[in-house]
């Protein structure tokens, strides 16, 4: 539906792997915060009947993906990790506009560019990995996060108009790719 404006390296990837450990405490982070946001969004926005029902699927959906990173960790005896702040989404979330609306429709608008990045990663992840079932899981993995990028921008269309959301999209792309542009790469999804 749409295109990342920044792809990550493969020094992204190496530095994933280097500590792999790190990384599934991260990505155990990033699926409960992203569990939250869905809850958070049905509960804003409860008079979109359509948002409310495919927030709380995608709530449940990334809920059991934290389970099942949590059971990764669990067979390598790594504990989960305290929550960090995640500067990636902390700046990519200073592009939300005020007006109910405009905020509106940045938050469905932003989730879809975070799940897009998502998805890129998990798939550099699943494609680094010796076969396996953890190679299986982030093959899995990152064709959930392609659905959940295209959910937010129909979510956008049936909400807004679809130019006004193709003009936004592509200034929050614009925007998310600076950001990336900027980051370590380090043993973490962002």
């Amino acid at each position: 539906m749409f295109e990342l404006k920044y792809h990550t390296p493969f020094e992204w990837t190496e530095a994933v792997l280097a500590d792999f450990d790190t990384f599934l405490q991260d990505h155990a982070a990033a699926e409960k915060k992203a569990s939250g946001m869905a809850i958070s969004m049905l509960s804003h926005y409860q008079d979109r009947t359509r948002l409310v029902k495919e927030m709380t699927d995608l709530a449940l959906e990334e809920l059991i993906h934290f389970k099942q990173v949590l059971k990764l960790l669990t067979a390598r005896n790594v504990p989960l990790a305290n929550d960090k702040k995640d500067t990636y989404v902390k700046e990519i979330r200073s592009v939300f506009r005020h007006g109910q609306e405009e905020f509106f429709m940045d938050r469905l608008l932003v989730g879809a560019v975070i799940e897009a990045r998502g998805h890129e990663r998990f798939s550099l992840v699943a494609e680094a990995l010796e076969p396996s079932k953890d190679k299986d899981f982030y093959v899995s993995i990152a064709k959930s996060e392609a659905k959940h990028k295209n959910l937010f921008v129909e979510l956008a269309y049936e909400y807004f108009d679809k130019n006004a959301v193709d003009v936004r999209l592509d200034e929050i792309l614009e925007f998310e790719a600076n950001v990336c542009a900027k980051l370590p790469f380090r043993a973490a999804l962002h």
